[in-house]
Order: C-alpha cells, then structure tokens, then sequence
C-alpha cells in the first residue's frame, strides 16, 4: 500500500496544499453573492455579472496560462499566481466599489486558470505513468474534502466579520505560496519536461487540430452542462418541489461531498486499470440515469438516491479527464493541452440558462431528461476519442 501511494514530495505538497487552499476559497466565495447583497447592497444584476466573470476568464485564460507553463516553467507561473491569488481575496476585504469586484473576481478566475493547468501538468511531471491516475484522483478527493469543510468554517468565521472569510483565505493562499517556494527550492522539479519553442498562435493551431482533444472537449461540455444544474436549477427545483427543500438540498450537497470523500480511492484503484475513455463512458451512463431521477424521484429518499448515482458519475469522470490528457498530450506541451481542456468550463456558464428556461416554462421533469440525454451524446464524442487512439496505437 505504501508502494501505491509513494509520490514525489512536491507532489503531495501540492495534494495537502489543495485541501487547505481549496478549503479557504469555499469559506469565501459561497458567500460573495451575500456579501456584496447584504454588505454593499448591490443589484442582483451586477451581483450575476461579478459572479460569471470568474469562469468566464477561467476558460479564456486556461490555455494561455498552460501555454505560459510550456514555455517558461511551471515553478515560475505557479508562484506568481498563488501570490496574486492572495492579494486578490485581501483586495475582496477592502473593496467596495462594484467595478472593483467585477475586477478581483475576473482576476480570480484567472489566477485559478493560469494555476491548475500548471499544477496538473506539474504533477505528471513528477509522476510515472502508472501512477497518474491515483495522483489526479487523489487530487479530486483533496478539492472536495476541502469543499465540505470551507463553507462551514466560512459560516462560523463570518459570525466575527463579513471580511474575515476572504482575509483568511488571502493569508492561506500567501502561506501555500512560501510552502510552495520551500518545496522547489529544496526538491529539484526542474528538467522534468522538454521547454516549449513554439508562440502561442502555432501552440493553439496544433492543440485546435488535434480532433482526438477537440472531441474530448466538446464531451465534457455536453457533461458539464449537467452538472452546472447542480448549483443553478436543481435547488430551485428541490426548493419548489419539497417541502423544507432547502434543508434537502443542503444534505444532498453533504451527500455529494461524503461520497466522493469515502469512495474515490476504492474506486479510483478498481478502474485505473481500465482503458481512461472507457471509465468516463460509464461516468456519463451514470450521470445520465442520476441526473434523469432527479425529475422523477418523490421522496427525499429518492433524490438522495439519485445524488449518489450521481457522485459515481462523478468519481470516474472528472479525474479520468486529466488522466486523459496526460496520455494524449505531447511532453512538450502538456500545460498547454491542460490549458485547452478548461474550455469544457463553457458547459458550466451555458448551462444553466436553456435549464433555467426548461424549468421555468415545463417543469423539472422535462429539464432532468433533458439534461440526461444532453449527458448520453457525450459518450457519442467519447468513443469518437477512443477510436482516434486505437487508429494511433
């Protein structure tokens, strides 16, 4: 079992850092929406546009900061942004013009954009091959144990001040950045990965031409169009359909959060031997029937039922996807097609607005079925992907 889990330092460096960095943000950003409300009293209008703006520059800037990683190192990107990182939730404390918030939440975005490609590819680096998989899903039970700890020391830091939240999660983001300075500093991660010569122009030409990489991404946006319905239309259709809904909603978050925590190392070691594509397929099989049962379902039985259909579904894609681009990436761009792979987030900010409208004008039935079938034609691109590897081999 030791064996298993023997990773290079900065790998788990990077693995426990996620949990407490991941674990302030959610103290902070959950709230956002309440703190410019309650604080500052703005419209709801410009509330939803700060709010957007952070994934909206997430997607534009994954593949700009995965290409900066190639190309320059990924130390370098790495500890500039989780600086700026820092000082972005110190600006979210003193802030108090919109425009301002418009402008650190754009940054927030970014900083995560330019970081996680960089930490990805980083991790494969340093990773053999046989081992990637556990790393990354390792790395995707350290973001949601720190997501089901963050809001509920946020709530309880809150009570001191509206502020605290985001000063902490600033002081934490500067305390990862020092560990992270130590880290490469004693432990070499240098020369792990050949130096990008091409510009950015040639580097997202070759990424765009590359069809095995453009399927996977038009996937994962079908997948995560589903998923975004979890934050946007599903408590409102829990809200309106049950009674105390918004205590059922917040138990199937719990839900969903306990899962991933206790089931994805078991399940990450049955299927890392399974061909990757194979496991997102049956992810997206199961994230379609839960998705689906969320319309259907009557009981709180039934829809905690249906959260962890869901919840598997979500184990065997989510860190299959950067276990697949490992694979199909070249040594000398991997950042890069790390970078690529954000443009999948376009699924989150589309995807609650056809779901909204489904949902307004015929019900949670139809917008969880469609929301299933939208899930199923993923596996249509997926297989697309699989075949492309097979003609390569």
């Amino acid at each position: 079992m030791r064996e298993k889990f023997s990773f290079h330092p900065v790998v788990w460096a990077l693995l426990i850092g996620t949990v407490f960095a991941r674990g302030a943000s959610y103290m902070a950003l959950p709230f956002l929406a309440l703190y410019l409300s309650n604080s500052h009293e703005i419209h709801p209008i410009w509330i939803g546009i700060t709010i957007g703006l952070s994934p909206l520059m997430g997607t534009i800037g994954g593949f700009i900061g995965g290409y900066i990683s190639d190309r320059y190192g990924r130390e370098k990107v790495m500890l500039i942004t989780v600086f700026v990182w820092g000082l972005v939730y110190f600006g979210f404390s003193q802030a108090s013009h919109i425009g301002i918030f418009m402008a650190l939440n754009a940054l927030n975005g970014l900083c995560r954009s330019f970081f996680e490609p960089s930490s990805q590819a980083l991790m494969a680096d340093l990773t053999s091959k046989d081992k990637r998989k556990r790393v990354f899903s390792l790395r995707y039970m350290a973001i949601n144990l720190g997501a089901s700890v963050g809001p509920i020391l946020g709530v309880y830091v809150a009570q001191f001040s509206s502020t605290l939240p985001f000063l902490f999660t600033g002081i934490m983001y500067i305390i990862y950045g020092i560990t992270l300075a130590v880290m490469f500093n004693r432990f070499s991660t240098t020369n792990t990965s050949p130096i990008l010569k091409q510009s950015m122009v040639d580097a997202l030409i070759i990424a765009w031409k590359d069809k095995t990489l453009l399927v996977f991404i038009i996937g994962g946006i079908l997948v995560n169009v589903g998923y975004s319905q979890v934050d946007s239309n599903l408590p409102q259709y829990i809200q309106n359909s049950f009674s105390n809904g918004v205590v059922l909603f917040a138990k199937l978050i719990a839900l969903n959060a306990i899962l991933v925590i206790i089931l994805q190392i078991p399940l990450s070691l049955v299927s890392e031997k399974w061909p990757v594509l194979r496991v997102m397929i049956l992810g997206s099989v199961l994230f379609a029937i839960g998705f689906a049962s969320f319309g259907y379902a009557t009981t709180m039985v039934g829809m905690m039922v249906a959260m962890g259909i869901v919840t598997i579904g979500e184990i065997f894609i989510f860190p299959s996807t950067s276990v697949f681009i490992d694979q199909i990436a070249p040594e000398d761009r991997k950042g890069t097609y790390f970078g690529a792979g954000q443009f999948r987030s376009i699924g989150n900010f589309t995807g609650p607005i056809p779901g909204g409208w489904l949902l307004q004008d015929y019900g949670g039935k139809l917008l969880f079925s469609v929301i299933g079938v939208v899930i199923l034609c993923s596996i249509l691109f997926y297989a697309t992907g699989a075949r492309n590897i097979q003609k390569q081999v």
